[in-house]
Order: structure tokens, then sequence, then C-alpha cells
């Protein structure tokens, strides 16, 4: 199977100011460098003239623009350097700010670029004022090193960048993926849940219309009640979306908390309301529980008792939690006798740590997105999950996640 590689250019600096003050440090470094060297020249017995020191300060200026115009720095600079050799006598030397100008141009161009320049940056010093012709086989060689050393550190330079750039594109992917998904589960799991909640409680009052008025006032005030509490989860789910783009004072009131363990009681009444009769039960030590563990506990149960009033039919549930000293589970379970679709119901299917969200099919008729969503919620706290149904009739969903151990 090929692997998708995406093409990820390198920065040019194309935004933002003209130059920085390590562009201009850099100039004046490659500039010093060459009015050394030029200066070194007198032992050879050169002249040091005043148009050959302009010139090489000259040289220098363009680097200032080489994060944005790498090319056309390369072509000034290689242009003021041959006018330099052919106006003022120098000693065979590769000046600095053409290795400077090279090295950029060839990490971030092409070989269109490359190959002119760097023949372009063995040439120039060869040629000019007071030179013997044909040029010492020791000075051809030494430049040619030069170039070559300049020319492969900037590709290895440019390929270790464009590496690093296509991880940090893969890895903004992979977190904008993995946003969507979380807020796909929160808004299943808010939607899915009191939707079918208020789907029930007006079904009832619109079956009980002229008959028991108690029962259609107590239908009414449930379904007021799930319509009040989904609306509140949304906008608290809103405001974690739009955290940053305004004052948490802008929102009025501070946000209420996510839900959790002491909302489960909470849940088995609603569920009993909306006609599928539950029971909690609670094992062990209770303690407090990381904010994100009890969410997730949360939703496996608010996901459960939803699909079971879907797809059980006339049934009773029971929801147990249990403490260990290591770890925290909960079980949900039905005796309904919906009919599932496919084989194999009643081997169920498990989700273990490490094993990827959702990598498994399930084989029950209550196969989709809660399902995948309690699967990849249990992930990422490195639990496990097992969902199927049971050879007696029913469906069973467990979880088990792992806790910091005790003091």
């Amino acid at each position: 199977m090929a692997t998708y590689r995406p093409t990820v250019p390198l920065p040019r600096g194309e935004d933002g100011p003209l130059w920085t003050r390590n562009d201009a440090l850099l100039a004046v470094g490659a500039t010093s460098m060459d009015l050394l060297g030029y200066a070194l020249g007198a032992a050879e017995g050169l002249p040091v003239t005043p148009l050959g020191l302009l010139l090489a300060v000259v040289a220098g200026l363009p680097l200032l623009g080489h994060r944005r115009r790498p090319t056309v720095v390369l072509v000034c600079v290689l242009a003021v350097s041959l006018l330099q050799s052919l106006t003022a006598p120098m000693a065979h030397h590769f000046n600095s700010t053409v290795a400077v100008a090279l090295f950029q141009a060839t990490r971030v161009g092409r070989a269109s670029v490359t190959v002119p320049g760097a023949l372009a940056a063995i040439v120039i010093p060869l040629v000019g004022l007071g030179r013997t012709m044909p040029p010492p086989i020791m000075d051809i060689g030494g430049v040619s090193v030069a170039v070559a050393l300049v020319v492969g550190s900037a590709l290895a330079v440019g390929r270790w960048q464009r590496e690093m750039a296509i991880k940090r594109t893969l890895l903004a992917d992979r977190a904008v993926a993995d946003e969507r998904r979380r807020i796909a589960r929160e808004l299943h799991d808010i939607v899915a849940h009191h939707i079918t909640t208020m789907q029930l409680m007006a079904g009832g009052a619109r079956a009980n219309l002229g008959r028991d008025t108690e029962v259609v006032r107590e239908a009414l005030v449930s379904l007021e009640g799930s319509g009040r509490m989904a609306l509140r989860e949304m906008r608290q789910l809103l405001d974690v979306l739009r955290a940053g783009d305004e004052p948490e004072e802008a929102t009025g009131s501070p946000a209420a908390p996510q839900p959790g363990i002491a909302d489960l009681r909470r849940l088995v009444e609603d569920s009993e309301r909306a006609g599928l009769p539950a029971e909690l039960a609670v094992q062990g030590e209770e303690r407090p529980l990381p904010p994100s563990v009890a969410l997730t506990v949360y939703r496996i149960v608010q996901e459960s008792l939803t699909n079971a009033r879907k797809h059980a039919g006339p049934a009773r549930a029971r929801v147990r939690l249990t403490y260990h000293p290591d770890r925290v589970s909960v079980e949900v379970r039905d005796n309904g006798a919906g009919v599932p679709v496919g084989a194999g119901v009643g081997a169920g299917v498990s989700l273990g740590a490490g094993e990827p969200a959702g990598a498994r099919g399930s084989d029950g008729y209550r196969s989709g997105y809660g399902l995948t969503g309690m699967r990849e919620r249990v992930a990422l706290h490195g639990g496990s999950l097992t969902a199927g149904g049971l050879d007696g009739g029913g469906f069973r969903v467990a979880a088990g996640l792992p806790l910091p151990p005790l003091d």
C-alpha cells in the first residue's frame, strides 16, 4: 500500500518583516569574514583598495532578504562578487556571503537553481584581475570542495526540515481529527440520550391524554427536565469550543460542572420515568474519581440505558458500579428480548488497552456510533470494554478503567 506523504514546502518568510535581527547579524558576520579575508590578501602582496572594501560590504547587503527571496539574493551576491573579482586584485578564496546565499537557495530551492549557482560560485573566485589562467589545480580543488560542502549540508538540512514540517502537519491533522471525534462523541451522547427520553415522554403523554392527567403531568415535567438538561450540556460543550474567544466573565455565570458519578442515580430515575425500570448498585469503598474517568463512567451508563430503551423492548436494566483498589468497573445489563442482527451475539466484542478504538465491529444489534464512542472513551484511559448479547437474552456492557493507586 502506498504511503501518503503530503508535500510541505519549507517556509520562506514571505509573511512578516522584510528582515529580522538574526538576518542582520548573519549579514554582518558574513561581511566581516569577507572583509577580513580581503585584508589578509595584503600578506600575499595584493593591494587593499577602497573599491574592494566597498564591494565586500555591498555583497553582504542582499543577505538581509535571504529568507524571502533566496534565489534573487544568490544572483545579486554572485553578481557583486564577480564585479569585485574583476575590479579589485584578490586572493583565491570562497566568499562567506556567497556561501550563505548558496546555502539558503539550495535549502529551499530546486536543482535548476542549485546547479547553476554552484557552478558560478566555483568559477567566480578563480577569474578576475591579477589571476593566472588557467587557475592552479589547488585553487580549483579547494573552491570545489568548499562549494560541495555548502551544497551538501544545505540539501541535508532542507530534507530534515521538510520531514519535520510533514510530521508537524500530520500531528496537527491528527489532533484535529481527535478533537472532531471527541466532539462527535459528546454530541451523540447528549442528543441520543435526551432526545430519546423526550420522545418516550411525549409518546406517554399523548397516549394518556384524556385519561390520567397526573400521568400526563409527570410525563410533561420529565420532558421539560430532559430538554433543560440537554440545553445545559449543549451549552457546556459550546463553551468548551469557544474557550479563548471570550473571557469567562462575558458568559454571565461560571459553567456547571461536567456530569459524573453523583449523576448516575438521576440517570436511573430518568430511565424509570421513560419506561425502562432500572436499579443502581454500588460496591466497594467509594472514593473520588478523576473528572475524566467519572465523565466516562457517566457516558457509558447513559448510552447503555438509552440503547436499552430503544432496542430492548419490555425489560429491566441493572447498573452496577464497583470500586477496586486499582480500577473502577461499571456494568449495565438488561433482560430484554431485542432481536440481534447477524450471528455471534452471545460472544460479544471486547476492546482492551492499546487496541485502536473502533478496530472491531460489534456483532450485536446495538452496533453504531454509541458503542464506538464508548470504546473510544475507554481506550483513552487505557481501559477495557466488553459489549454483547447474553445467552439467555438481553444485552451487557461492561467497562474497567484504571485508577491511580491508593495512598
